[in-house]
């Protein structure tokens, strides 16, 4: 594939409590986080309700986009926990209640009050799936194809994604560099753009805030490549400082 073949991935949040804005998703930034560590972009977050039909088409458009899927959210022990269904439907296959996964949950519940029914729901998975290792709480992810089935709860997903450090083909992360200064980002518009023209390769973002009684901007410059950004950040400092503008290495 070589160097530049560029990784993707895309988060499928699932939750009528998100959209509520009853919970608060804590998974996007973690996930991004992990992802790019990986070497992976995530390209694409979807928010969708716990409906197996919007479920489904989500996972079918964005799994024949990207490279990788990560899904969070319903796959608890409750009626309402549908991702494992509406994803064997997505792959038009059955679900079954995987031994290996049985096996674990005997084992951490034999001192929890056993596994029950409602319990037995977290070792179905889609006909064919693998399982992901969940190091906190028994109940293990899933793997479908390039589709990745995470926990909803926080602390869960990110030790599920621990446990997948390393094994997901990637390129190489996202290095960043941030320049500031005071100020607005109009009076900086045409010379970002040319400092992102002359530095092929790297992308710059740039961040407003108001401090001190002032308006400025933080200019965050992206690349895989940490040379060129280092060398980016040093030609953006200088084009600010000769249009009169102090900048400021790492930011303000």
């Amino acid at each position: 594939m070589g160097n530049n073949r560029i990784w993707t991935a895309a988060l499928l949040v699932i939750g009528d409590e998100i959209l509520s804005g009853r919970t608060q998703d804590k998974n996007i930034a973690q996930v991004a986080t992990w992802l790019n560590r990986q070497g992976i972009r995530l390209e694409e977050v979807r928010v969708v309700p716990d409906v197996g039909a919007r479920i489904a088409s989500a996972v079918n458009e964005l799994r024949r986009t990207y490279d990788y899927v990560m899904t969070t959210g319903g796959i608890g022990p409750t009626h309402d926990d549908i991702t494992v269904d509406s994803i064997a439907a997505a792959f038009e296959v059955p679900v079954i209640v995987h031994p290996e996964a049985r096996r674990i949950l005997e084992d951490y519940y034999a001192t929890r009050g056993g596994v029950t029914a409602a319990r037995l729901r977290m070792a179905r998975v889609p006909e064919g799936a693998e399982l992901l290792p969940n190091p906190t709480s028994g109940a293990p992810g899933v793997r479908m194809d390039n589709v990745f089935i995470l926990a909803g709860v926080p602390g869960i997903a990110a030790a599920m994604m621990e446990a997948l450090d390393g094994k997901l083909e990637g390129g190489r992360p996202m290095v960043s560099a941030t320049v500031g200064a005071y100020a607005a980002e109009s009076e900086v518009a045409d010379l970002l753009r040319e400092a992102e023209a002359a530095n092929d390769g790297v992308a710059i973002g740039s961040y407003p805030f108001f401090k001190d009684g002032r308006y400025g901007a933080n200019f965050v410059v992206r690349s895989d490549d940490g040379n060129l950004v280092e060398r980016t950040a040093k030609d953006l400092e200088r084009r600010l400082s000769e249009a009169g503008i102090e900048p400021f290495s790492g930011g303000i």
